[in-house]
């Protein structure tokens, strides 16, 4: 798991960070666990919107159309 002691929102180093709020983001080995300066920061970090592109399939990114090279679809 990774430490980050910088709050993300203010960008300052959060010095004696087990004092202080965090959240962990991930699993496993790419887990990252990030400190923050206050609950007020740790709640706008939280309120940040996050897109998920992968969930999202209302637009079909398919080109039918035959690239140079390709053999003609059956």
């Amino acid at each position: 798991m990774m430490i980050s002691t910088t709050d993300p929102i203010t960008m300052h180093d959060v010095t004696d960070p087990e004092s202080h709020p965090y959240i962990i983001e991930g699993e496993g080995p790419n887990a990252i666990k990030i400190y923050f300066e206050s609950e007020d920061t740790k709640r706008e970090y939280m309120d940040i919107a996050v897109e998920h592109p992968g969930e999202d399939f209302t637009t079909n990114l398919d080109n039918p159309q035959p690239m140079a090279g390709d053999r003609p679809r059956s």
